[in-house]
């Protein structure tokens, strides 16, 4: 497990040393989510040389347990949310309005994203 962490945290790391220093328009862990995919996608090719734990399904368990606690990460947004509930009351209409206009433009995206890759594979 500790190898798995270690292996999410870098990846991590230098997702946001590639963001920063190559002054990227994509967030570090977005590129690190990359870098990690890239790393299980060569696992799985070439599996020998590995540790036992990057190959025998710990780093899988390890990210699902992360996952299974993933609300425990949100405690401190919503601290801070409750410590600034002035600036939400004055900033709240923008703040709604923003809110349902991303949501909308997040759901056609997606839905015209779906029927682009429909068409092309043919279904």
């Amino acid at each position: 497990m500790i190898l798995s962490l270690t292996l999410l945290l870098l990846c991590q790391l230098l997702g946001e040393i590639i963001a920063r220093g190559g002054d990227l328009p994509v967030p570090g862990p977005v590129i690190g989510m990359a870098l990690l995919l890239c790393v299980m996608a060569l696992r799985d090719r070439h599996p020998g040389g590995l540790p036992k734990p990057l190959v025998d399904g710990t780093l899988e368990g390890t990210g699902k347990g992360l996952l299974a606690n993933l609300s425990l990460l949100f405690v401190p947004a919503g601290v801070g949310v409750v410590g600034r509930l002035d600036v939400l009351a004055a900033q709240g209409p923008a703040l709604a309005a923003t809110l349902v206009v991303s949501t909308a433009a997040a759901l056609v995206a997606t839905a015209l994203t779906f029927a682009w890759v429909a068409r092309r594979v043919g279904r």
